[in-house]
């Protein structure tokens, strides 16, 4: 890392009263010099208590939109612009009206990954974290969108005994992944411990010893008596898993399991972005109005 750079980033860091926040796919170098790094419920957390002025948000564009949602008095930086999130961009307002109006009665439970428009026509957001925590505290006599992973909600439809509507999107990277490849794994590494991420497809997560987010992939390792695990999710996070525990070992069941929204943020765009102070996400007040509800009723889920 250039140390020119990251002085210039700490010193602009301490004059705007700015916190750099980062997921854990992001590459190495921007989680080296975050001040913070998570999945996508802790960010949302820190992002709403933080008392910087600035949050320089190293991740995809539904992240950015979510921290201005919650922090509107804030400025809220996406380092790199074009750092979108696929799967987001896969549920649109004019579709889930459509289908609201299909469903008059439906709850809408409306995974974190969306764009502010559609949280806005949502009556609950969850993460991968809190997915099955949030449709269990939907009332039994309603029916539930679940927009716009399939494959998280499949999941949760197994862990809850609750039949939804399931908008037909997906992660691009996590979808990619095969239950061949991951046996195929196993069986140079017999003793690994298989994890992945529900958003990984069904086949996967029917083999996996344990389905968690990014975070609960964490944790499970550092509970485990397991040597080696198999992770299968982002790679990114194996720069966290590597750092906490360097005995262990750790493999990619594939090379497609690479984000190149993730990957996007250089460390050149978060200095770009405290020196010109943009680009900026910002939410229109009557898209954020609404929003804000269903974004709230997840964090007050413990």
């Amino acid at each position: 890392m250039d140390n020119n750079i990251l002085n210039e980033i700490n010193d602009l860091k301490k004059k705007r009263n700015a916190i750099i926040l980062s997921h854990f796919y992001q590459r190495a170098e921007i989680q080296d010099i975050a001040d913070f790094i998570g999945d996508s419920l802790e960010l949302s957390r820190k992002a709403a208590v933080t008392k910087a002025d600035v949050v320089v948000f190293c991740g995809v564009h539904f992240m950015a939109e979510t921290a201005s949602i919650l922090s509107p008095d804030k400025i809220v930086l996406l380092p790199n612009i074009g750092a979108g999130c696929p799967m987001a961009e896969m549920a649109d307002y004019e579709g889930l009206k459509k289908l609201k109006e299909q469903h008059p009665d439906a709850y809408v439970v409306s995974y974190v990954n969306t764009t502010a428009d559609v949280k806005s026509l949502s009556d609950i957001c969850c993460t991968s974290a809190n997915a099955v925590k949030v449709v269990n505290t939907v009332p039994k006599d309603r029916e539930i969108i679940f927009v716009p992973d399939k494959n998280l909600g499949r999941y949760v439809e197994k862990m809850t005994g609750r039949k939804m509507i399931l908008w037909q999107g997906y992660c691009n990277t996590h979808n990619k992944l095969t239950a061949e490849e991951v046996i195929l794994t196993k069986e140079k590494y017999p003793d690994a411990k298989v994890i992945a991420h529900p958003e990984c497809k069904e086949e996967v997560l029917d083999i996996a010893d344990g389905v968690f987010s990014t975070s609960g992939m964490i944790k499970y390792v550092g509970e485990s008596e397991a040597e080696e695990f198999i992770i299968c999710t982002e790679d990114g996070i194996l720069h966290q898993l590597q750092q906490k525990y360097p005995d262990k070992k750790f493999i990619l069941p594939s090379n497609k399991l690479i984000c190149p929204n993730m990957k996007k943020t250089k460390i050149e765009d978060v200095l770009y972005s405290l020196i010109n102070m943009k680009p900026e996400v910002k939410v229109s007040d009557d898209v954020r109005e609404k929003a804000i509800i269903p974004i709230k009723r997840m964090l007050e889920i413990k």
